[in-house]
C-alpha cells in the first residue's frame, strides 16, 4: 500500500464500525452506522476511544467494503467518527455512501479542513489544539466537553464563533458525570441558548 492511495482517501485506517444508536448531541436516539477511523492530532486526557489514537495498529481497508458493510444494515444515516477523521481526505468515502443514499454526519475537533460531502457537522473543540475558523463556520451543532467550570468559558469562546445557525450542547465529561452535571444544568439555565448533551449510549449500555 503506498502513502499515496491512503492520502487518496481510496483506503482508510478503520478501527471499527457498527450499527447503533447515536447517544449524544442533537441526533440523540438516531439509529445510525458508525465508521470509526484511527490516528488522532489532539489527544485528551480523558478521551474514552484512546485505543483509536496510533492508526499504525489499523491495518488500511479499502473505501468499497467500508462501504459495502454500511450498506448490509438497515441504517440510513452514517456517523463518521475517530481519533479525527478529518485527517484523511474522505471525499471518495463521502462519494460512495452518497450514491447509497446515507446521510452522512461527521465528529470531528475542527483541527483540519473537511473534505467530501458532509450533511451535518458536529464539532467539539478542544482548546489544546483549537478548531479551524473554517470549520467554526461550518458547523452544524457545537458540543463543548466539561470536565471543569473552566470549560464553560471555552463553550463561551467558541460560541462567539460559529454561524447563527449553529446549535450549541454542553457534554458532561463521563468520569466527572455526577460531580459536573448540576453546574451544566444551572448554566444552561441560566444561559438558555445552550443545550445539555448526555451520553445516553453509556446509560444503555451500547456502542
Amino acid at each position: 500500500m503506498s502513502k499515496d492511495i491512503l492520502r487518496q482517501g481510496a483506503l482508510l485506517p478503520l478501527v471499527e464500525d457498527f450499527y447503533t444508536i447515536q447517544g449524544e448531541g442533537f441526533h440523540t436516539g438516531k439509529p445510525a452506522y458508525f465508521i470509526r477511523l484511527g490516528g488522532c492530532d489532539v489527544g485528551c486526557g480523558w478521551c474514552d476511544a484512546k485505543f483509536t489514537w496510533n492508526p499504525r495498529k489499523f491495518p488500511p481497508v479499502a473505501v468499497e467494503e467500508i462501504v459495502r458493510r454500511a450498506v448490509a444494515c438497515q441504517a440510513k444515516a452514517i456517523v463518521i467518527t475517530g481519533g479525527e477523521p478529518t485527517l484523511y481526505p474522505l471525499g471518495k468515502l463521502t462519494e460512495e455512501l452518497k450514491k447509497e443514499d446515507f446521510e452522512i454526519f461527521i465528529e470531528t475537533s475542527g483541527t483540519n479542513p473537511l473534505t467530501g460531502t458532509i450533511d451535518w457537522v458536529c464539532l467539539s473543540p478542544k482548546p489544546q489544539q483549537p478548531p479551524l475558523q473554517e470549520v467554526l463556520l461550518r458547523a452544524d451543532e457545537l458540543k463543548i466537553i466539561v470536565e471543569s467550570q473552566s470549560d464553560l468559558e471555552w463553550a463561551e469562546e467558541n460560541s462567539k464563533k460559529v454561524s447563527d445557525r449553529c446549535l450549541l450542547f454542553l457534554q458532561p465529561e463521563w468520569s466527572v458525570f455526577r460531580e459536573i452535571t448540576p453546574a451544566i444544568v444551572e448554566y444552561a439555565k441560566q444561559n438558555p441558548r445552550w443545550n445539555v448533551s448526555v451520553q445516553t449510549h453509556k446509560f444503555m449500555k451500547i456502542p
